[in-house]
């Protein structure tokens, strides 16, 4: 009896693991510029790559910033709505990844534990398309609003 809940709790574990690596946040996500509306001073994110990482999740940001100089970013957690280390990101030190639903990813991105960007990523129906909206503030303290369309390499 012992060994089949044993044998059953890691194929639950590895029918879990598959699930969350199954995500359609998965893969290499490329900025259709047509299609994204950006805030002034917004950083341009070209491509996001989502990969498994052992048991979590690893993403990585390339792009530029507002004066056109190149950005790049990694975060490694897992989507349980903890903070887990952001580097290469001179805003921000942690993100928080939250499933929503399998399409929809809730985030808040933070600095010394403070929140400096919310948002929300939606992968289509279909799978081909990703859209994040992010809401933050300006050097001002205005609030901003931007919407960053990608297509799925």
């Amino acid at each position: 009896m012992r060994t089949r809940t044993i044998g059953l709790a890691v194929a639950l574990g590895f029918i879990a693991v598959a699930v969350c690596f199954a995500s359609p946040q998965m893969g290499t996500w490329k900025l259709n510029e047509a299609k994204t509306k950006l805030a002034p001073g917004a950083n341009k994110n070209h491509t996001v790559v989502y990969e498994a990482a052992g048991d979590d999740i690893k993403i990585i940001v390339d792009g530029v910033d507002a004066a056109g100089k190149p950005v790049h970013n990694e975060w490694t957690g897992k989507f349980d709505g903890k903070d887990y280390p952001l580097v290469g990101d001179p805003i921000a030190d942690a993100r928080a990844y939250t499933v929503v639903d399998d399409k929809t990813l809730d985030m808040i991105i933070k600095k010394e534990g403070k929140p400096v960007i919310t948002g929300r990523i939606e992968v289509s129906a279909d799978g081909k398309t990703r859209t994040v909206t992010t809401y933050g503030a300006d050097a001002q303290g205005k609030k901003t609003t931007s919407i960053a369309v990608y297509d799925k390499q």
